[in-house]
């Protein structure tokens, strides 16, 4: 299963499916770096020397980081979605559909209503 670091803004009950479905999740809280106004650039660098993948809700600056081939592991970048279990099962899915995540940005959008 994916090595996952979670961005300060990710919501925990997701965290907590991803865990049960497998995945090594490692939240910006548990690191101890919450609340400390670190940089997006300083988030990425951190998942990538930990040889994580992102996973955020704040798609756009992070798409931007893509861009610039600032390296990372691999971004999730997600659309909120309240359904929590329904969010989990859609990333699960993401991840199991790509041999590798390494510099890629894999978007996660809520489905239509």
């Amino acid at each position: 299963m994916a090595r996952l670091y979670s961005n300060e803004n990710f919501p925990l009950p997701i965290v907590d499916e991803l865990r049960k479905l497998g995945h090594d999740v490692l939240t910006i809280q548990e690191t101890e770096k919450a609340n400390q106004a670190m940089s997006d650039e300083d988030v990425l660098a951190f998942a990538n020397d930990k040889q994580r993948i992102l996973l955020t809700l704040n798609r756009r600056h992070f798409i931007k980081l893509h861009n610039k081939r600032q390296p990372h592991a691999g971004i999730l970048a997600c659309t909120y979605d309240p359904d929590f279990l329904g969010f989990a099962k859609r990333i699960h899915n993401a991840i199991q559909a790509e041999d590798s995540l390494s510099q890629k940005v894999v978007r996660i959008n809520r489905p239509p209503k």
